[in-house]
């Protein structure tokens, strides 16, 4: 099995990140070809990047850098988890990924956005751009959820349709291809 992490991008009060995402992991657990790990930017809490040290230098001085950083390099393959905030997404994210730099590479990434009438697809294009240059292989294979609230149940469950069960299966059956594929070349790194 393949060690996905999924990792959550919002951390303000009263978010709604943690609902999609656990649908994604609950999804993720039962396709069976991952062992699944939540990490949730809102309960991690990594400050303003404050390594002095840049980060290919792989020189961690906090605890909670040198924590994120095996956390991220035990990983075969990720999932993003992002809401859209001003046609990007969330800055804490973008924090998260800066503090690391050889542990996202040669790994793939799906992405499920959520947002308004865009779906988060904005924030997901940017997000694809920008780990390309941690040559993270972010997927073409994703799941986008537009009026994200709709999905919202009474009890504060996230409901899907068919269509968005079956994106996300196909998003996880690419993962665990290219997961296979790019465990060879970081073999040979």
């Amino acid at each position: 099995m393949y060690k996905l992490k999924i990792i959550s991008s919002t951390v303000r009060p009263g978010r709604k990140g943690p609902v999609v995402s656990a649908w994604i992991l609950e999804t993720a657990r039962a396709h069976g070809s991952f062992d699944v790990e939540l990490l949730d930017l809102g309960e991690i809490n990594l400050p303003m990047m404050n390594e002095p040290k840049h980060p290919s230098l792989r020189q961690y001085e906090h605890d909670h850098t040198k924590k994120w950083s095996a956390s991220i390099d035990e990983a075969d393959a990720f999932i993003f988890v992002t809401a859209e905030y001003d046609h990007n997404y969330p800055a804490p994210l973008r924090n998260a990924l800066e503090y690391l730099v050889h542990e996202w590479g040669y790994k793939a990434a799906g992405i499920v956005s959520y947002g308004g009438v865009s779906a988060g697809t904005r924030a997901a294009n940017s997000l694809k751009n920008d780990l390309a240059t941690f040559k993270t292989v972010a997927l073409p294979e994703a799941v986008n959820f537009p009026f994200f609230t709709q999905n919202i149940n009474e009890q504060g469950e996230f409901v899907v349709n068919e269509t968005s069960k079956k994106a996300a299966k196909k998003m996880l059956d690419e993962l665990a291809k290219w997961s296979k594929g790019l465990k060879g070349i970081r073999e040979d790194k």
